[in-house]
């Protein structure tokens, strides 16, 4: 399976002119023996996008590689504008799989004879796809035939045979990763060994949606009575390892800034109430929401004077111990006093850096 999954990978890097990332001074001398031997590979047309290609390579490589994606995607400060916004894809416009393998999980998931006799109105065309799962609408009875209590909802289903293949991808990653170490003097610093094994229990977590489930239910619980984010109601007797049913929300991506002024969203205390929002999840629970990339966080649309966020997508949650939580708030009150050595210092000190 590895030896497959690394021509598989070679070949893609090959097709969408991958290599060409890499400037020409800095490539070593056997990677360009290597594709001169493959002149002749078939690959993108030339005049196709470097920052379309890297996409597209990412989307046919799958979920491992499509988080990696979506990681890049909100580092503005690398990366182009350009290459910012086609990675911005990634977040929740993947490829979807068929309806009738998210209608056939779903079926075997909840023992349902027929989706409709609790998924009323299920949208066979998802609403998001992303690299784990993808999303279907429907309406739900919570009440009873003669009383009926019918809740907007969104479905939740887990992409089929998605283990095996990221087991595969991430058993190769870690072969890279120890090439890395043996061969490269700043593998100390870097662990790259170390990043590829907590990347492994991060990314299969979010296999368990019964886990990501009970962490949303955590955090609506920590921010009940507060107007500063809102977690939607999770329906957890509707809820298995790969099937989640949550109510669905109506709101403004985060990221889009343009609709956010279009409704006269007050984007000062928004600003303000996304830190408090952080600080609490950090210091207060430590229970934070560790995936909160653009597509994952939303503005309510209900009162733009006093806005809202809605936070979704529970698979990836931290903690943090007392002995981290000082050395963050330190830097904070370091950083806010223009104290640059002293953030030095407490990144060094705190072992985050060598």
């Amino acid at each position: 399976m590895k030896l497959v999954r690394f021509f598989q990978i070679f070949h893609t890097f090959l097709y969408f002119r991958l290599f060409d990332l890499i400037p020409k001074r800095v490539q070593p001398w056997y990677l360009r023996v290597l594709l001169g031997f493959f002149f002749w590979y078939p690959k993108a047309p030339k005049n196709q996008s470097k920052h379309i290609n890297l996409r597209l390579a990412l989307e046919g490589l799958g979920p491992v590689w499509i988080k990696f994606g979506q990681m890049l995607s909100t580092r503005k400060d690398l990366l182009s504008p350009e290459l910012s916004l086609e990675l911005t894809k990634l977040q929740d416009q993947v490829p979807p799989f068929s309806s009738e393998l998210a209608i056939k999980t779903i079926k075997q998931e909840l023992n349902l004879t027929n989706i409709n006799d609790l998924l009323i109105d299920f949208e066979p065309e998802p609403l998001a796809s992303a690299s784990i799962a993808q999303v279907h609408c429907a309406t739900i009875n919570l009440g009873t035939v003669e009383s009926p209590d019918h809740k907007d909802v969104v479905v939740k289903v887990i992409r089929p045979n998605i283990e095996k293949l990221i087991q595969a991808d991430v058993a190769l990653m870690l072969v890279f990763a120890k090439l890395v170490d043996f061969a490269l003097a700043e593998s100390k610093r870097l662990r790259p060994v170390e990043v590829v094994e907590e990347y492994k229990k991060t990314i299969l977590n979010e296999l368990n949606l019964q886990q990501e489930a009970a962490n949303g239910l955590q955090l609506k619980r920590n921010f009940e009575q507060s107007d500063d984010l809102y977690i939607p109601d999770i329906y957890s007797d509707f809820c298995t390892q790969n099937v989640l049913v949550m109510e669905r929300i109506y709101g403004i991506p985060v990221s889009d800034i343009a609709q956010l002024n279009a409704q006269g969203s007050d984007l000062k205390k928004l600003a303000e109430r996304g830190v408090r929002v952080f600080f609490t999840q950090v210091f207060r629970d430590s229970f934070f929401h560790a995936d909160m990339h653009p597509g994952n966080i939303f503005i309510s649309k209900e009162n733009p004077s006093d806005p809202q966020y809605i936070g979704i997508d529970f698979g990836i949650i931290g903690t943090l111990n007392s002995e981290d939580k000082r050395y963050l708030a330190e830097n904070f009150v370091a950083f806010f006093n223009r104290d640059y050595l002293k953030v030095a210092q407490l990144h060094v000190q705190s072992g985050w850096v060598s």
